[in-house]
């Protein structure tokens, strides 16, 4: 295994948070941390040509900066650092993250109520990699995220019983057994079209479904469970839109963590809509985690 971290830098507060929070995850799971810029030529005009020489020190600058800030707080950290250049910044990280363990990259804050903004580089870098990416807004757009690697929170996924999703507890039972922290899964789920009135003629009925659930999950979450015995697992039916319920579930988190289906054949991938939801409203950082 590699184990190595590699956050994305772009001289902005999020940015600077993604390091932060990257730093500290680097600590728990004493791993080296990379630092890359990747410089999209592409912003700078409308054809592909080196930078000006101002611009690229500007890039060395940054990274050895951030280097130096980072190795005051974090003294036994390996840190090296990465300037790329390329026409699109999202497959120059991607790249760099191929071999490590983890990428993650800073989107800007809004606020505890709006989320956060997940930027153009960061929601095209997303599909092109298999390595699970966690994103991390900033406090009121300063440089610091708004918890700590090691945070008291729960680390809260969201997962679907009836997909494989065995990358995804793999991923968050690690995360909280590193943290000492309880693991919280959730599933929401809501009626069929087809039983809307059911509940009515038989109140019996959302009961009958939501225990089938219940029993699902927990047959999914049994192995993890005595594969983790210190873990203390909460397992969660709820119902409603999947989405709000898991980012009412993550209100606090100090991971979140939610999957994205890898569909190789099919150009331009997308990330789905819950995925998607829950990138750009969740205040904790948020693990996206591909898988089959």
């Amino acid at each position: 295994m590699p184990n190595r971290i590699t956050v994305g830098l772009d001289g902005s507060g999020a940015g600077s948070a993604a390091a932060d929070w990257a730093a500290d995850e680097a600590e728990l799971r004493g791993a080296a941390l990379e630092l890359v810029h990747a410089e999209d030529w592409a912003q700078y005009g409308p054809f592909a040509a080196p930078l000006p020489e101002p611009r690229r020190q500007w890039a060395e600058d940054l990274l050895s900066l951030a280097r130096d800030r980072l190795l005051g707080e974090h003294g036994t950290l390996d840190i090296s650092t990465r300037g790329t250049r390329g026409v699109a910044a999202s497959k120059v990280l991607a790249a760099s993250a191929a071999d490590a363990d983890l990428l993650v990259l800073g989107s800007r804050g809004l606020g505890t109520v709006a989320g956060f903004i997940v930027g153009s580089t960061s929601s095209a870098t997303i599909p092109e990699t298999d390595t699970p990416v966690v994103l991390v807004r900033s406090v009121d757009g300063g440089e610091r995220p708004p918890g700590d690697a090691d945070d008291a929170g729960p680390v809260v996924l969201g997962v679907d019983p009836h997909s494989n999703c065995d990358r995804l507890l793999a991923f968050a039972c690690e995360e909280a057994d590193r943290r000492s922290c309880p693991l919280v899964v959730v599933h929401a789920w809501s009626l069929p079209p087809v039983f809307s009135c059911a509940p009515s003629l038989d109140p019996g009925v959302g009961k009958e479904m939501a225990d089938g659930l219940e029993d699902t999950l927990r047959e999914l979450l049994s192995p993890w469970e005595q594969k983790y015995p210190q873990l203390a697992v909460d397992a969660r039916v709820v119902i409603g839109q999947p989405a709000i319920q898991i980012l009412d579930a993550g209100s606090g988190a100090a991971l979140l963590v939610v999957g994205r289906r890898i569909r190789r054949p099919v150009p331009g991938a997308r990330i789905g809509p819950i995925t998607h939801a829950v990138m750009h409203h969740a205040t904790s950082p948020v693990a996206v985690v591909a898988h089959d």
